[in-house]
């Protein structure tokens, strides 16, 4: 899964690998990302040919869904394809979520042990995503996850689908809407090209800083 994240990097350093953005504000860097905020993304929205950069809520409740309905931050590859809550959203809404790595917590461990995930080059990266127009007439997303690979399924057993730059393009194409179709466009980045390391607890809790420190290693 994928329930906390970073993205510091400055706007340019990820955004030129898209393409040109209409962008009201660029994000500040934020360390500590956590479900139920507003979250950087990169969509289009209705027939726009222009990709907008701006905030989506990261919690996926499409507007048809009733009040009870849940409100989940990621969706699997496995069924996001085929689930009545998340088809149409695939095959019309797909977005990108730029960050600089995640975190995951060993399991057993008191108090929970979080680690750092990221690139080996330190590159941002971009997580695929999919978003809904809520109820409140609001956007909300969810991160899809995949089968961890390689170092990451040190931590996890599930893990962020991380898209390569070849695949931008097509996972943004709203005419792309066939599951097998997409599948051969788009690919996910490497499992060798991730690396992780333990950080503070401090990171446990959201309000407990959001701050270049909570990276540090442990």
């Amino acid at each position: 899964m994928c329930s906390r994240f970073s993205l510091y990097s400055n706007y340019p350093r990820f955004a030129h690998r898209v393409g040109e953005l209409r962008v009201d504000h660029p994000p500040a860097p934020r360390y500590n990302v956590a479900p139920g905020t507003w979250i950087a993304s990169i969509r289009r929205q209705a027939d726009d040919p222009q990709l907008t950069f701006d905030n989506v809520w990261w919690g996926y409740k499409p507007e048809w869904a009733g009040e009870t309905a849940p409100q989940p931050i990621n969706a699997r590859v496995e069924t996001v394809a085929t689930s009545k809550f998340y088809q149409a959203a695939f095959q019309r809404h797909r977005c990108l979520i730029p960050a600089d790595g995640w975190f995951e917590w060993l399991p057993g461990t008191k108090p929970k042990q979080p680690h750092f995930l990221c690139r080996e080059d330190r590159e941002p990266f971009f997580f695929a995503g999919i978003w809904t127009e809520r109820a409140d007439g609001k956007p909300g997303a969810a991160i899809i996850t995949e089968p961890a690979r390689g170092s990451a399924a040190d931590v996890h057993d599930r893990m962020p689908l991380i898209l390569t730059d070849e695949s931008i393009e097509p996972w943004l194409d709203p005419n792309l809407t066939d599951r097998e179709t997409i599948r051969r466009f788009v690919r996910h980045v490497p499992a060798e090209a991730f690396t992780h390391w333990a950080v503070s607890t401090r990171m446990n809790k959201p309000g407990e800083g959001d701050d270049e420190g909570l990276l540090n290693p442990a």
